[in-house]
């Protein structure tokens, strides 16, 4: 069957379908039903946009942080000023479920003002262009406003709406995932949540979970360079093959973003993306391309299947067509990984949140089994 992906009983495509149609921001929606299980109404929707319009805005003394640490890995900086936060927070030790949810409201609503503002700091110091850095507006989406922080006046309506779904779609993915998993397992010895959310971040950065991305974009790029016919299936194919030989590109035997842990005919969320590359493209004049990357997924599939031999589905993943989105809405790279935990943060709190009031709650500690001999203690002049 096709893969499914389900936010607390609904249907990913389900979500998505009535936001596209009626042409809305849904990101907000999506943070409020994760975090109380239910949909809201209009009214609690306002409420809920209020509250994080509120507390978009940065402590200060976390600017002041930024600015001094001019660091070019935007994810070690997250996880600073996130661990800085429990410093401000006038509870930052209580598990309770309305304090959590406090606490949850506070760090999806500083996470595009935290990534936005290192970058451009980063931007300035390291690359030598003008320093900007601009106040989030009210009134405006999450994914509006972090657009309006990284590029100004500088993108489309149809930018905001896929970033806004992109969000949507990276967040959540169960507790099975690494750093969900790594959120819950530091969640259950009842730390605080902004160590637990660091923890999560470093597990994010890792190249085999939110960095992928960035290795499919490289990919294409290289692609791109060394193929000289797009639609020539058998060029595509020889290179595909060499690159699975580890006889070309970094000879690592992968073709990134084919395959997937969990989902074998298909990734919904990959699925998804895969049609809002194409919207995009039509906008940016990127079609080309575009067609380019569906036969390499296309071709990639066929040819993984060979390669293992076996007739089990392979399908493309999420980091497949996200990095593309994010290179036509003109996001530089550095911010690929942290625009996944600028979303992925909504799961993180869901499940701290569930974690932690869970009624038969204890610590998780997961078994391992020694292979090694037992062996006789040798004195220290004996050996």
């Amino acid at each position: 069957t096709q893969g499914k992906l389900y936010y607390r009983g609904y249907g990913l495509d389900d979500l998505v379908e009535p936001l596209l149609r009626e042409r809305r921001f849904g990101f907000e929606e999506i943070a409020y039903l994760l975090l109380s299980g239910n949909l809201p109404d209009r009214e609690e929707l306002e409420a809920f946009k209020e509250l994080l319009n509120e507390n978009m805005p940065l402590d200060h003394r976390t600017i002041v942080h930024i600015i001094d640490l001019e660091g070019s890995n935007i994810m070690n900086i997250l996880a600073r000023c996130v661990l800085e936060m429990y410093t401000f927070d006038p509870n930052p030790d209580d598990i309770s479920r309305d304090n959590l949810m406090r606490q949850a409201i506070e760090l999806i609503a500083k996470f595009p003002t935290i990534i936005a503002y290192a970058y451009n700091i980063y931007r300035h110091s390291e690359k030598g262009r003008s320093l900007h850095i601009r106040h989030p507006k009210e009134n405006m989406s999450i994914a509006e406003n972090f657009l309006y922080m990284m590029k100004h006046e500088d993108y489309t309506e149809l930018d905001a709406r896929v970033l806004d779904l992109l969000l949507i779609i990276q967040a959540e993915h169960g507790g099975g995932n690494n750093s969900t998993f790594t959120v819950r397992v530091t969640s259950s010895t009842c730390t605080d949540t902004y160590s637990s959310i660091a923890a999560g971040i470093g597990s994010l950065k890792g190249p085999l979970h939110g960095g992928a991305n960035i290795k499919v974009v490289k990919m294409f790029h290289h692609l791109k360079s060394q193929i000289s016919d797009w639609k020539n299936i058998d060029e595509i194919d020889t290179y595909l093959n060499r690159m699975l030989n580890k006889e070309a590109y970094d000879k690592s035997g992968l073709i990134y973003g084919i395959g997937h842990a969990v989902y074998t005919m298909s990734d919904p969320r990959a699925v998804e993306l895969k049609k809002l590359a194409g919207e995009l493209a039509k906008e940016k004049g990127r079609e080309e391309e575009y067609e380019f990357l569906k036969l390499i997924e296309q071709e990639g599939i066929k040819c993984v299947s060979a390669k293992r031999r076996t007739r089990k589905p392979i399908c493309a993943n999420l980091d497949f067509y996200s990095g593309f989105i994010y290179e036509m809405i003109g996001l530089p790279d550095e911010i690929y990984t942290p625009i996944f935990a600028m979303a992925r943060i909504v799961g993180w709190m869901a499940h701290r949140i569930e974690e932690l009031n869970f009624e038969g709650r204890r610590i998780i500690r997961p078994a391992y089994k020694n292979v090694l001999d037992s062996k006789e203690y040798i004195p220290i002049d004996e050996r």
